[in-house]
């Protein structure tokens, strides 16, 4: 597909293109060049005090946890005194 270059470097995406990648108006592209291409590539912006969440290590401990729950290793305590038993503390 080919589009026009246009005053103040400007391009337009074509709306098929937009649609299928579920852009609008607003959201944010990071733009980089590689080996004399153009690579766009739709982001998110995250707030400084959530970027924790978002970590290799934290986004591992999510996912066990997910496995867990499907593996139905979880055990849900009838109360906080039950719960401080069966942890033995």
């Amino acid at each position: 597909m080919i589009i026009d270059l246009k005053q103040k470097s400007q391009v337009t995406i074509p709306k098929k293109i937009l649609e299928k990648l579920g852009l609008k108006v607003g959201d944010k592209i990071s733009i980089e060049e590689k080996g004399g291409k153009l690579i766009l590539t739709p982001v998110a912006i995250v707030p400084r005090d959530q970027a924790w969440f978002y970590s290799s290590e934290w986004q591992e401990g999510e996912a066990e946890v997910d496995r867990q729950i499907r593996d139905g290793k979880i055990h849900i305590a009838e109360s906080l005194k039950k719960l401080f038993k069966d942890l033995e503390i």
